[in-house]
């Protein structure tokens, strides 16, 4: 049995897409004006879909609910088995005790507080979005800068700045990951093929706003004089992460970006200061200088040294996987690329593969929309993260048993997040195959020119909803692309911009909030968090629509 889409099911476009968009809208209702937590409000809008697909669509009940359990599949394998094992590594480094290590070495940076803010909020945050994502580097920032003496509020504020230069390749590239998997079929590429074209142009979008986040973070923590006092420092830290963030996204994987410029950033800084340091050292009013030990001596500590290990055995275990994609031409006997790829299973969908029919102007002619499914067992950033943990563990002195405890506990701590990305991604699959997406596409192409701008703005409204960058590519990733083929825009620009606009909206993002007052033991202070961070918000959005729109036209060599 086939099933024809129909893209104007209510008559008009906009009318359609209207009731199209009836399941975002119920996310965004049950989310920002109930107040609902982030799994029922995903569950009521899992149930919208299926509404709008059975009765305003007509997709017959068994494609609706088949692509309703593709999309939970898809969310446990492709993004829940990369996100839960990002998380795990990073408790695990908790539960040894090395992370206390880690976070001596950085109290001793320096007594400068623009310095400390610099280190903590943007590098070594950096460096724990890209290991776990989520809202923990938020949370673990925050609470570090508070704990060294940092104003609570101003800490949270700043962690939520700082948060949005390393969003886009968060949990070891997982939102690229999951954009490429979903539209690489809707671009005729393979999965990774989409994922390298999405960090490509992502790695050529983000890096512009990274080498000014410093110099924000910094004007907001003690004013634009203070920062120009510091200017090597910041100038330092924006350009290594951004150009080792240029660099790894174009040219190694979307797994290590953010891991690479972190370290790069921290490096950078650590070198720097050997040579210089700020005329005056900065600290908040009234506060009395306090003697910290210096960075050499904190770095001496046995365990600080030990405290680094696992991120230097995480680094090398994705490279190894990815050294195919990176060196071109090795002997068959060093790709360990190739051999891991030869453990992938690829199947069709039963009951949904090329059974749903898309036509113009989707498509040039009545084409079957493919429903396959790779499960990469040896390559996903998943397992490699999980074994690199257990190595790891085992290096910093974890017994089994430990280990163990710890990915059951991990299991606890996720269990709410990992059944809202089921739903979520049920709700993109029914979406996807009943054809609202596609309405929304059409409606969207009607704006034409100014798309561009427009497309960073739907990003940010998803990780507003979602509190997550892989969230929004699974909600408007291949609406963002399907409305770039019909203006006959380069899609891949619009993927990532997608990815690249909603990073700003992760400072707003209700989720996000509540985690970092909660860091601080603030709760109830989100709305004040909101009040400091929703213009700069919205400002940086703009500025990822307006350079996204320029490199549509005039800068289109930068499309990769």
């Amino acid at each position: 049995m086939t099933w024809i889409q129909d893209y104007q099911p209510a008559g008009g476009l906009w009318v359609s897409a209207l009731l199209a968009a009836l399941p975002i809208i119920v996310l965004l209702v049950a989310l920002g004006v109930v107040k609902l937590s982030a799994h029922l409000s995903a569950a009521l809008a899992l149930i919208t879909a299926l509404g709008v697909a059975l009765l305003l669509y007509r997709m017959p009940t068994g494609l609706a609910l088949d692509s309703a359990v593709m999309g939970v599949v898809f969310g446990v394998w492709s993004v829940a088995w990369i996100a839960f094992h990002a998380v795990y590594f990073h408790n695990v480094t908790v539960t040894t005790g090395r992370f206390d290590s880690i976070k001596r070495v950085l109290a001793g940076f320096s007594e400068d507080r623009r310095l400390q803010a610099l280190l903590i909020a943007f590098s070594f945050g950096a460096l724990l979005e890209g290991v776990a994502g989520g809202g923990s580097p938020i949370a673990i920032t925050a609470a570090m800068m508070a704990a060294l003496g940092f104003p609570p509020v101003k800490a949270v504020v700043l962690a939520l700045l700082a948060n949005t230069a390393p969003v886009a390749f968060g949990g070891l590239g997982n939102p690229l990951i999951v954009l490429g998997r979903l539209t690489g079929p809707i671009m005729h590429l393979k999965p990774e093929e989409a994922t390298a074209a999405f960090s490509s142009m992502v790695g050529r979008q983000v890096p512009f706003l990274a080498v000014i986040i410093p110099a924000f973070l910094i004007v907001v923590l003690a004013g634009w004089k203070k920062m120009l006092e510091v200017w090597p420092a910041v100038v330092t830290a924006g350009l290594a992460f951004a150009l080792m963030q240029f660099a790894a996204s174009n040219y190694i994987s979307a797994s290590l970006v953010d891991v690479l410029a972190a370290l790069a950033a921290m490096a950078a800084l650590y070198v720097l200061t050997r040579f210089w340091q700020p005329k005056t050292v900065w600290r908040f009013e009234g506060e009395e200088p306090v003697k910290s030990a210096s960075l050499g001596a904190a770095k001496s500590e046995r365990g600080a040294l030990y405290a680094w290990m696992p991120y230097v055995i995480l680094i090398l275990a994705i490279f190894l996987s990815r050294i195919g994609t990176i060196f071109a031409h090795l002997p068959a006997w060093l790709d360990l690329t190739k051999l891991l790829h030869k453990a992938d299973w690829v199947f069709a969908w039963p009951g949904l593969h090329n059974h749903v029919i898309q036509h113009a102007p989707i498509t040039s002619k009545d084409t079957p929309y493919a429903a396959t499914f790779t499960v990469d067992f040896l390559f996903s950033p998943g397992t490699i993260a999980l074994i690199a943990t257990v190595i790891a563990g085992f290096a910093m002195g974890a017994r089994p048993k430990q280990l163990v405890q710890t990915y059951r506990n991990t299991l606890h701590q996720m269990r709410w997040a990992l059944a809202t990305i089921f739903m979520i991604l049920a709700i993109a699959f029914v979406m996807n195959y009943s054809g609202a997406t596609q309405t929304l596409g059409l409606a969207l192409a009607t704006t034409g020119v100014l798309f561009p701008i427009f497309s960073a703005y739907i990003g940010w409204l998803g990780v507003f909803l979602t509190g997550s960058d892989a969230s929004t590519n699974s909600l408007f990733g291949p609406m963002q692309v399907i409305s770039a083929q019909q203006l006959h825009l380069n899609p891949v620009l619009a993927g990532a911009t997608n990815t690249s606009g909603g990073v700003m909206g992760k400072m707003i993002s209700p989720q996000n909030l509540s985690i970092g007052a909660t860091a601080i033991g603030q709760s109830g202070k989100e709305g004040s968090l909101l009040r400091q961070t929703f213009l700069w918000s919205l400002a940086l959005t703009a500025v990822v629509g307006v350079m996204s729109l320029l490199q549509a036209t005039v800068l289109s060599f930068m499309i990769p």
